[in-house]
């Protein structure tokens, strides 16, 4: 069976990591010769791109499932694929549950789309869970957008934090090398791309697999380095990454995104709880008084930096008090944003047998109080914003009001202002901040900026 003037839909739960891997499989299909569709059903090829995190997106994916195959008992020519996270967990379990799928694919398989689709038009049912070295990535994404790119520079989790799945499913780390990294930026901005975001599991352990080692005794590559290597990229007009993780977070990083001009000010730390004993429970690696340390490193080498966190309530055993030690951390530090979501059991993980677990009406009532929270201070973070010039990478139109264009600023605050995308879109734009909002803003643009 060929591919030619077959469409494909994919649908994607989760992470940035998982959006890039979508990008990249969407990329692959388009050179098999599919063509995009914008519904499901319209669809020959169906791709889930799954998160197994939560159990709620866990869920919602059988879901969509059920419906395709439905539809695959009317149809038998249509394609279904689970790739990411759930495939990677349930294996051949998938196929018991959802016998009409074709492919159960992990994410270390992303890069293989095409050879396990070729075994799949050849009649097989294929299953591809097991571990491999990731081959260095050649295939040209389909990017959702043409103004931001995400880049991987690390597979994979070494970590193992007693509430999560990732290091199960995604396997060891494996970083790319800093050449292959920088070539694929190159090529990005060739194609016009002003934005790339570095994208890892744990950004800022990259390197700790590649070979050498400094006079010093440090490892030879690190996210440091890696970002003065790739800061001169052409054409490219600003750099972030996420997401890093604290244990390896250090004060020479910080210093380098204060150096280097292209790193936008910007940083996306998980601190998970702000309680010292929970912390240990979660095999995080590090106390909240580390954490504190390095915001306050952050804001003495950049003060207006934007700091975005992801926190964990109702954490297995978590009393009311180590509960209110997080709204401290919260309150105290003033974060931009804050991911927040309540514990939820993950299969393989150790958290998930404890005989400790919270309840679902206190696990609500602590997501609920924390969230107050975080919209507050987010709001007061906001206020800085008002009436400043600020710098804008216009990305798209605002599809709510089509005479406004919108973009981030270089802290990632989202901000709308009247504009014509066609004229604006990929340029940086000067505009004074008039209205302010939690997690978002609206300007006027600079009459200079619009000639």
């Amino acid at each position: 069976m060929t591919a030619q003037s077959r469409r494909y839909h994919i649908t994607t739960f989760g992470c940035q990591m998982n959006k890039a891997d979508s990008e990249r499989m969407a990329g692959i299909l388009e050179t098999m010769g599919f063509e995009w569709a914008d519904e499901p059903n319209d669809a020959d090829l169906i791709l889930y791109n799954t998160c197994t995190i939560r159990d709620n997106a866990e869920q919602k994916v059988y879901s969509y499932l059920g419906r395709q195959a439905a539809r695959k008992q009317k149809n038998p020519e249509l394609t279904i694929v689970v790739a990411g996270c759930v495939a990677q967990q349930e294996g051949e379990a998938l196929l018991r549950r959802v016998p009409e799928l074709d492919l159960v694919m992990g994410p270390q398989h992303a890069n293989r789309l095409e050879d396990l689709l070729e075994q799949v038009f050849n009649g097989n049912q294929v299953v591809a869970t097991e571990a491999i070295h990731i081959v260095e990535d050649i295939t040209k994404p389909r990017r959702d957008s043409s103004v931001t790119a995400w880049v991987n520079v690390i597979y994979g989790c070494n970590e193992r934090c007693t509430y999560c799945v990732v290091p199960n499913v995604r396997g060891v780390e494996q970083s790319r090398t800093p050449e292959a990294i920088r070539a694929e930026m190159e090529e990005l901005g060739r194609q016009g791309f002003k934005e790339i975001t570095l994208l890892g599991q744990n950004i800022d352990a990259y390197g700790r697999d590649l070979p050498g080692a400094t006079p010093e005794g440090r490892h030879k590559h690190t996210l440091t380095d890696l970002l003065y290597f790739v800061h001169d990229v052409p054409r490219v007009e600003r750099i972030r990454f996420a997401t890093s993780h604290p244990r390896y977070f250090t004060e020479r990083l910080i210093r380098a995104c204060a150096e280097l001009p292209k790193v936008c000010e910007h940083f996306h730390i998980p601190f998970q709880s702000g309680d010292n004993e929970l912390l240990k429970a979660m095999s995080r690696g590090y106390t909240q008084e580390k954490y504190r340390r390095i915001i306050d490193t952050i804001r003495a080498y950049m003060p207006d930096a934007s700091i975005s966190a992801d926190a964990i309530v109702g954490f297995p055993g978590e009393t009311e008090a180590q509960f209110e030690n997080t709204l401290k951390l919260v309150d105290e530090i003033g974060f931009d944003l804050v991911n927040t979501a309540a514990y939820s059991p993950r299969p393989g993980t150790p958290a998930a047998i404890w005989d400790n677990q919270l309840s679902e009406a206190v696990k609500s009532d602590r997501l609920q109080r924390l969230n107050r929270l975080v919209n507050v201070k987010a709001e007061e973070r906001s206020q800085r914003y008002g009436d400043r010039i600020e710098e804008i990478l216009v990305e798209d139109q605002n599809f709510k009001d089509p005479t406004q264009v919108m973009g981030r600023t270089r802290g990632n605050r989202l901000t709308f202002f009247a504009g014509d995308i066609h004229t604006l879109k990929g340029k940086l734009v000067k505009v004074k901040i008039t209205e302010v909002r939690p997690f978002s803003l609206t300007g006027q643009p600079l009459v200079e900026a619009c000639l």
